[in-house]
């Protein structure tokens, strides 16, 4: 009887201490989702100031431009920040951007307006139902198709800096 005890009483004890930890808020996926935002915001922005002069390069016909890669980005973050705070952007899409300087700019807020309908959701919203591409799913779901496809188009940005001997800023 001793035993049952002294084993009921540390269950009731370790309970006791972990009942703060359960009660503390977790890390929210929100933020881990801005914070990706943030890191490819600085990453295509950063490879947009080191490419200027060759956004007209592609590595060969019928392939995006290194220019056509960041503007997709641009306008990717726009449908999906207007996705998940419900009010899409229905006009015409605006012109290609060529110009270095504003590359940089339309990357940075483009991520901002992102970051700032990301961080915006609470944890019900993620779990609403959206459409994206004419498929049916979560804003969560949309998210990271999203985040997942500008991974890619990252790398693919990568690449086409280094073929040109271009050394990404983050690598020097």
């Amino acid at each position: 009887m001793k035993k049952i005890l002294t084993q009921y009483g540390a269950y009731v004890l370790a309970v006791a201490l972990m009942m703060p930890l359960a009660q503390a808020q977790p890390t929210k996926i929100q933020a881990a989702f801005g914070d990706d935002a943030g890191t490819l915001s600085d990453k295509f922005t950063g490879l947009a100031r080191v490419m200027s002069g060759k956004y007209d390069w592609k590595p060969g016909q019928g392939v995006r431009s290194v220019g056509d890669v960041f503007n997709l980005i641009v306008k990717e973050n726009g449908l999906l920040a207007g996705v998940l705070s419900g009010t899409p952007n229905t006009g015409a899409p605006p012109a290609p951007i060529t110009d270095p300087e504003k590359m940089q700019e339309a990357l940075k807020a483009s991520y901002a307006d992102l970051q700032k309908a990301i961080t915006g959701l609470s944890d019900n919203d993620l779990q609403a139902p959206v459409k994206l591409f004419g498929r049916d799913m979560t804003k969560q779901g949309a998210l990271m198709l999203i985040l997942l496809d500008q991974h890619e188009h990252l790398g693919q940005s990568i690449a086409y800096a280094r073929t040109n001997g271009v050394v990404p800023p983050w690598s020097k």
